[in-house]
C-alpha cells in the first residue's frame, strides 16, 4: 500500500489545510508537511478544482 492510497497518512500530510481549498493549496501544504512523492503524484492527478474538505480529498485521491 503506497502513502498515498493510505487516507490516514494523506490527511497527516494535509494538516493545518484550511477548507475550502485548491489543488494548488494542497500540494503545497503536502509540501510543507513532508509527503512523499507517492502523495504528492496522487494529489498532482487529482482534477484541478476547490475541494470543501478532507473527505472530497480522499474520493479524489482514491478515484485517480
Amino acid at each position: 500500500m503506497t502513502t498515498a492510497s493510505n487516507p490516514i497518512q494523506l490527511q497527516k500530510h494535509l494538516k493545518g489545510v484550511d477548507y475550502p481549498a485548491t489543488k494548488a493549496d494542497l500540494i503545497a501544504a503536502a509540501r510543507r508537511q513532508g509527503a512523499d512523492q507517492a502523495t504528492l503524484k496522487a494529489l498532482e492527478a487529482m482534477p484541478d478544482r476547490q475541494y470543501d474538505g478532507p473527505n472530497a480529498v480522499s474520493q479524489a485521491v482514491a478515484q485517480h
